[in-house]
């Protein structure tokens, strides 16, 4: 199985948190087959928006969503 990775990002009430205002709006960066492309991807999105403290991006680990007890 793919080591799958999602990117997303939108924006945020607290950026201390995930707390995503309107899920009807994220970005969705893409889906990405490894960690280091995924982190590509999720830094240029950030760096996009580095001057708005409440967008946030994110990237998850889906294999760990679809195969929690795989290493």
């Amino acid at each position: 199985m793919s080591k799958l990775h999602l990117v997303f990002g939108g924006r945020v009430s607290d950026p201390q948190t995930l707390d995503f205002v309107d899920l009807s709006n994220l970005d969705v960066v893409g889906l990405f087959p490894d960690y280091k492309s995924a982190e590509k991807a999720w830094r240029a999105a950030a760096q996009r928006t580095v001057d708005d403290a409440e967008m946030k991006y994110v990237v998850v680990h889906l294999h760990k969503l679809l195969q929690p007890d795989a290493e």
